[in-house]
């Protein structure tokens, strides 16, 4: 399936060719990566009017995408950390949809420190989700009750949620934790930074053992991690931070 570009197409990457060979790795490479996300993601990118995807974008797809492990996104502010990890994880969603192997249950839990950058995260995640018939959830203190039992009774799609409210789930939802969660495929933290060294940061890291282990009892498998930071002083503490005693195996 091929969805042509809204706007302007000048490759299937959106690159213009260059005259370097070091440049014309780059853009085979951009556009390889390209094209392996969902055909529907790529129609999202061509309606954004974007040119290019940016460098970081381009690294994260093939390690998120495959799944095989844990990814630590460090970029400057405004570079596309969010769009980074959405896009091949909407893409692996929608590409297990096409196959008829989604299953029920919460597919991709993102979790923020902040209310107002969830807000205006789930708005964004809302329109890309749209393309793939895959909705977008809130659970935090500012959530009506039917918005938070619509989740509970049906869930689906991306949750987005703060650690408090996780933890909520876990102490009202108990055994029904497992049946929530019974399709994750993805954890993203964000803001990971502003988690690490702190009690908040510990709760977390309980708090995504404890879904690991409530999945492994359920469907045998652990959940691969992605953590989203504008500002991190030590890579290999942050991957420490986000996979405890396997830091090195953190993309």
């Amino acid at each position: 399936m091929n969805s042509p570009p809204s706007r302007s197409e000048p490759t299937a990457s959106g690159t213009r060719p260059a005259g370097s060979a070091a440049t014309q790795a780059a853009t085979q490479a951009a556009t390889l990566g390209f094209e392996r996300l969902h055909p529907k993601v790529r129609a999202w990118v061509w309606d954004q009017g974007w040119e290019s995807l940016r460098p970081t974008q381009v690294q994260a797809i093939a390690p998120i995408l495959d799944a095989t492990g844990d990814v630590v996104i460090s970029a400057t502010t405004a570079s596309g950390k969010t769009e980074a990890a959405w896009l091949p994880i909407v893409s692996a969603l929608g590409f297990e949809a096409d196959r008829d192997e989604a299953e029920f249950g919460i597919k991709a839990l993102y979790i923020g420190p902040l209310r107002a950058l969830i807000n205006d995260q789930h708005g964004r995640l809302e329109v890309l989700g749209s393309y793939l018939d895959i909705p977008a959830w809130r659970r935090h203190g500012d959530v009506g009750a039917a918005e938070r039992n619509a989740i509970l009774h049906h869930p689906d799609g991306i949750l987005l949620i703060t650690p408090e409210s996780l933890e909520a789930m876990f102490v009202t939802q108990g055994p029904q934790v497992a049946r929530i969660f019974n399709g994750l495929r993805y954890i993203v933290v964000d803001e990971l930074h502003s988690f690490i060294g702190t009690e908040r940061g510990a709760q977390l890291q309980s708090l995504m053992h404890r879904v690991d282990l409530a999945m492994q009892q359920r469907v045998g498998r652990r959940v691969p991690r992605v953590g989203l930071s504008a500002t991190l002083a030590e890579l290999e503490g942050a991957a420490e931070f986000l996979r405890p005693g396997h830091g090195r195996a953190v993309t």
